[in-house]
């Protein structure tokens, strides 16, 4: 597997496991200081290597009407106040190539969506930047195609690359996971376990004239996490919230924030069982 490389206090692809975690997207300034504040002060406790995560646009929603966030400019004003002011390193996604020149100004690692990430332009636009790149794994794609678009940011000539598993789309409004993929990407690349978005049921709900939301079932969030991280995930990817039910975004697969230091605490049991496995005879 390639070398390992930093994002700000994280080393990615070091053995070490580490987190990425934060609302689904920006919803007001205060709200997304509190949650970088609260995941933070979690995982300093517990030694947690974290990447805070928040969407300044969710360009993808099912329904028209649903909330997409501040947009670019207040987006990465409170993203660039979070790095800045709470000392972390931070992770947005970018859905248009001419957006990255402006995220890359702000954001330690750019996000390259699972619908988008066979997109030529975007992806080498992203690797183009000098800033890390996460490429999610989109639901249609196999994990070993997942090759071409590492080479895409290699090629370009960016070597600070790690690629997300997110489900793979299992009829309609369901997603699966074949913790396979996982093994199979660390190949290429570093992986992480989006551990939220592989529970979520697609664009599953529609109440009357309201807009149409995606579903979800978080109380499988543990059980995945901790299957991926005994499967050799370099990383884990959990979207936090403080209050799901509220959320303005994928609430339904959201994991509660109270949540949040039981789940960081068995994935470390589990990781320090694998690595006791490996180093004792």
């Amino acid at each position: 597997m390639p070398a390992a490389f930093q994002v700000g206090d994280v080393r990615i692809g070091s053995g070490d496991l580490f987190l990425i975690a934060g609302p689904c997207v920006i919803e007001t300034e205060e709200h997304a200081i509190r949650m970088a504040e609260i995941i933070k002060g979690v995982a300093r406790s517990l030694e947690f290597p974290f990447i805070f995560k928040a969407s300044y646009d969710k360009a993808n929603r099912t329904s028209i009407r649903s909330f997409r966030g501040p947009g670019l400019k207040d987006g990465l004003r409170i993203l660039k106040k979070i790095k800045d002011e709470i000392r972390i390193p931070v992770l947005t996604d970018v859905h248009e190539t001419a957006d990255v020149g402006k995220v890359a100004e702000v954001v330690d690692v750019l996000q390259i969506p699972a619908f988008l990430s066979r997109q030529t332009d975007l992806v080498v636009a992203a690797a183009l930047s000098g800033r890390g790149v996460n490429i999610k794994k989109g639901q249609f794609v196999s994990p070993w195609d997942m090759r071409h678009a590492v080479e895409k940011c290699r090629d370009a000539g960016n070597t600070q690359v790690f690629l997300t598993e997110r489900g793979a789309s299992f009829g309609y409004n369901n997603l699966v996971v074949d913790m396979r993929s996982l093994a199979i990407m660390r190949k290429f690349a570093p992986v992480v376990f989006d551990a939220t978005h592989s529970v979520q049921l697609p664009s599953a709900q529609s109440e009357g004239n309201g807009p149409a939301v995606s579903g979800g079932q978080p109380e499988f969030i543990p059980v995945l996490a901790r299957a991926a991280v005994a499967a050799g995930a370099d990383g884990i990817f959990v979207e936090v919230h403080d209050n799901p039910k509220e959320a303005k975004s994928d609430g339904a697969n959201a994991l509660e924030s109270t949540k949040l230091r039981g789940l960081l605490k068995e994935l470390q049991a589990i990781k320090r069982a694998m690595t006791e496995a490996h180093t004792t005879p």
